[in-house]
């Protein structure tokens, strides 16, 4: 298994450096991944109004680089939502990368792996552990791939915005001692930015699916106040752009609101946009009603405005 990995790595960057046009796919962990059983089940993809990807064995990243006239040398990772039961891939992915792709931003699709007793043995890290690792793998390319690798951002949208809050107040300066080379890299992200996010996992505000998902149905007290981002803001997290409407039936606006006050009392640079209208899962808000549209100028606005340095 290890030396298929390997070989399907070096193929892909070896497609890369000849030019090939398109997104690369590259495998996150070099050889056996992290906390996962040896299982019959296998990812399925089902393609309706948009693509669903569920029961990720083997998480990936795919790498989409601007035109390099147009580069700006800024990267964003996305994780989209489907309250850590599925991806919604597309929707919240892959358009979203192409949309960023225009404005000269690399972006970077996390296929990550969803929490499965059946499949892992900490389920309630894996997502995280992911994270992590695809921040690390894209700074560790960033050069190559005509990245600042102070200038890599996290994204996230719905339960894809609870992994990307996650990973921007959890996070280390790597380390410098492993073998591979990638974990010498940080898992900071240098920004943050959060759609319509689950935050909270405190029980009178949570997105129920999420949590019970993430951490089961009777979830130890210590995870619960763990993942509840907006008290685990620290001091070096980094700037964050929020956006959410207040007609969110799904995940209430308050969950946006939490995370701003807990930036605001570290003194965290934070822009939030809300919208009176729009309820949830919007995305790039094509074919939706609602006042919601504006985020997608403001956080281009925002994200060309960004300080050059952590």
């Amino acid at each position: 298994m290890r030396s298929l990995l390997l070989l399907t790595c070096l193929l892909m960057l070896t497609n890369l450096s000849m030019g090939q046009t398109g997104p690369l796919t590259l495998t996150i962990y070099p050889g056996e991944v992290p906390f996962q059983k040896e299982t019959d089940i296998t990812e399925v993809v089902q393609q309706n109004d948009i693509l669903v990807i569920s029961k990720v064995q083997l998480p990936q990243i795919q790498v989409f680089l601007p035109a390099k006239r147009s580069a700006t040398g800024k990267a964003v990772i996305i994780c989209p939502g489907g309250g850590y039961g599925v991806l919604a891939y597309d929707w919240e992915g892959l358009d979203i990368a192409k949309w960023l792709n225009s404005h000269g931003i690399a972006a970077i699709v996390l296929k990550y792996r969803l929490p499965s007793a059946a499949t892992q043995t900490r389920p309630h890290v894996v997502p995280m552990s992911d994270g992590q690792r695809a921040i690390r793998l894209v700074r560790h390319h960033a050069e190559e791939w005509g990245i600042d690798p102070d200038q890599i951002g996290i994204m996230g949208f719905s339960a894809g915005g609870h992994l990307a809050s996650t990973l921007g107040t959890h996070f280390d300066s790597g380390n410098p001692g492993d073998a591979d080379a990638v974990e010498h890299q940080s898992s900071r992200p240098d920004f943050m930015v959060l759609g319509y996010p689950v935050i909270s996992f405190t029980e009178h505000i949570t997105h129920i699916g999420s949590r019970n998902n993430l951490l089961g149905k009777e979830p130890d007290p210590q995870w619960v106040s763990y993942f509840s981002n907006e008290t685990q803001v620290r001091a070096d997290s980094p700037p964050t752009f929020l956006f959410h409407s207040q007609d969110d039936k799904a995940v209430p606006v308050e969950h946006s609101l939490l995370m701003y006050q807990g930036l605001l009392e570290k003194q965290i640079p934070v822009e939030m946009h809300l919208y009176p209208t729009g309820g949830h899962g919007f995305s790039l808000s094509i074919n939706k009603e609602g006042t919601q549209k504006g985020w997608m100028e403001s956080l281009i606005t925002w994200i060309q405005h960004l300080p050059t340095s952590p």
